[in-house]
């Protein structure tokens, strides 16, 4: 056995179960490797396609996941989507070849990319260490929630490695929570009339919906999310769903009420407070988290706790003793089952008879998808409406790779969160810029036999320049285009399609629906492009 065969052999069986890649010469071996081991292959058409396959599969399923690229080129195209991971503390091994000779063409400082974009930096150095080396890849993956590039050099792998056995190592075990700051928190809900809890990624565990709905009981607390934790509070009479620049109008004025507001799992940063416009001047801000030095990160907090959002959570409780009313009044729940959601929202229709309103697109998507279903949004002018009229049924319906804000990463997104959830329709909503960047992941759609639904909202523009710099008087003929036929794109890559301008034209999605949906469907909305969306107003004026 050689180090690539070996390499590959104990990351399948540290627990890689599904790899997302491209092939090259200076990968095949070691993906091979893990397939033979039994390991999932996904294959993609474009690295950073990959990439973020593997993030949101990571996201939705919980397991660390593999990233496998060539060296050099291979390893660079996916930079983007490493990003993003890394950004969001998606637990991600990245397997990639490595030129070590300047001479090579494919050489790159592939260490110092790594470490560059807040990924952890790791070399296969010998054919004695190769196994411990990718065993310890994957547990710091899985233990620190961390982005792990491991470098395996083209030179190294053909190496014969010495048979030994795979280190697998249990997972870490959580940090007990400090009794005083528990305490500290305690005394802080005691004290709240009106407080707030908003969770982010960090509370999405196992678990931890339940004992963050049964501390707000105790304490009378409403109940937010971060946009990438949507739909963890789902049919919970108190949820506010997403704080920050998607909030209701509803739940922006809810929560800058709030005398205490306590970030569970959530780095309560600028979009999630609006860049601090949701906080009112005389409240408390506490925030949990399993790491120290993310407390106040963000902004400042009158304390925090160091622990896991479920163990927190639970002590909390039972150290609360008894219920208290807090926010949770008759008006505010009449109020929240009123106005609890966008669509409840009044509206002005823009709509006409060439475009499409997104708001009147995306309500009709709403009424027509199945209620089980795993959404996936691109980054642009549009991403407010699917975020936030498309509705889904807990927190592994949503998928948002929103950390880098890059353009590009819906449709990958799709694919990555459709594989790790095949009992519910996925639903990839995309701008015209992204679709297109992304387009040869089209083919993979179709080749995967994924049921999905792609939504593309075409305003013919970069509608977020469109709309920051069009009202200054600025040129825009740099970031409009003319119109795509996406449907016709799309039929060309195997899906169904079809054209949409008007309400009424949807019919073919609800006959694709009750069809046996062998192919994906994908419709292109031609939607009104004179006015910019709700969120982006808010964020082009917290900058």
């Amino acid at each position: 056995m050689n180090v690539a065969h070996a390499v590959g052999d104990a990351l399948a069986r540290c627990g890689i179960g599904t790899v997302f890649g491209v092939m090259g010469s200076g990968n095949f071996l070691v993906t091979n490797a893990m397939v033979a081991a039994g390991a999932r292959y996904v294959a993609a058409r474009h690295e950073g396609g990959a990439a973020t396959m593997a993030d949101a599969y990571a996201r939705i399923s919980g397991e660390v996941t593999a990233l496998s690229v060539h060296q050099g080129c291979g390893f660079t195209n996916a930079l983007t989507g490493i990003t993003e991971a890394a950004k969001s503390r998606t637990p991600m091994v990245v397997v990639t070849a490595e030129a070590t000779s300047p001479r090579s063409n494919f050489f790159v400082d592939q260490m110092a990319l790594a470490g560059a974009v807040g990924a952890v930096p790791m070399r296969v150095t010998s054919p004695e260490d190769a196994v411990r080396q990718a065993a310890a890849a994957v547990a710091t993956a899985r233990d620190e929630r961390r982005v792990v590039v491991l470098n395996l050099p083209l030179d190294v792998q053909g190496l014969v490695a010495p048979a030994v056995e795979v280190p697998i190592s249990p997972a870490a075990r959580a940090v007990a929570p400090d009794p005083a700051e528990v305490e500290r928190l305690a005394d802080a809900l005691r004290r709240a009339r009106r407080p707030v809890f908003v969770a982010g990624r960090g509370s999405r565990g196992s678990g931890c919906r339940a004992a963050l709905a049964e501390l707000a009981d105790r304490c009378g607390a409403l109940l937010a999310t971060s946009a990438v934790a949507k739909g963890l509070f789902r049919g919970n009479a108190w949820d506010l769903d997403v704080s920050g620049g998607f909030a209701t109008p509803l739940a922006a004025e809810l929560i800058t009420g709030a005398d205490l507001i306590v970030g569970w799992g959530c780095a309560l940063n600028m979009w999630t407070m609006r860049h601090g416009r949701l906080i009112a001047e005389d409240a408390v801000v506490v925030q949990v988290d399993v790491e120290r030095e993310a407390l106040g990160a963000q902004r400042e907090v009158a304390f925090g706790v160091v622990g896991d959002v479920r163990a927190v959570a639970g002590l909390v409780a039972a150290a609360l003793g008894g219920v208290a009313t807090g926010y949770r009044t008759p008006e505010v729940r009449r109020a929240i089952a009123e106005r609890g959601r966008w669509r409840d929202e009044p509206f002005e229709e823009t709509g006409g008879a060439e475009f499409i309103d997104p708001r009147t697109l995306t309500i009709a998507l709403d009424d027509l998808l199945p209620a089980e279903r795993v959404v996936a949004v691109d980054s642009g002018n549009f991403m407010g409406y699917p975020s936030m009229f498309l509705d889904v049924p807990d927190e592994h319906g949503f998928c948002f790779t929103q950390a880098f804000q890059s353009v590009g990463l819906g449709l990958a997104t799709a694919i990555g969160a459709a594989l790790a959830r095949p009992d519910r329709l996925p639903v990839a909503a995309l701008g015209d810029g992204g679709a297109l960047m992304s387009a040869s992941e089209l083919e993979t759609v179709v080749r995967l036999g994924l049921p999905m639904v792609v939504v593309v909202y075409d305003d013919a523009a970069y509608g977020a320049e469109v709309h920051h710099f069009g009202p200054d008087g600025h040129a825009l003929g740099t970031v409009r285009f003319p119109e795509t036929d996406f449907a016709g794109i799309a039929r060309g890559h195997g899906f169904e399609a079809l054209t949409v301008r008007a309400s009424r034209e949807l019919d073919g999605v609800a006959a694709w629906l009750a069809g046996p949906r062998s192919r994906p469907l994908l419709i292109d909305a031609k939607v009104t492009r004179d006015e910019p969306s709700w969120w982006l107003e808010e964020a082009f004026r917290g900058h």
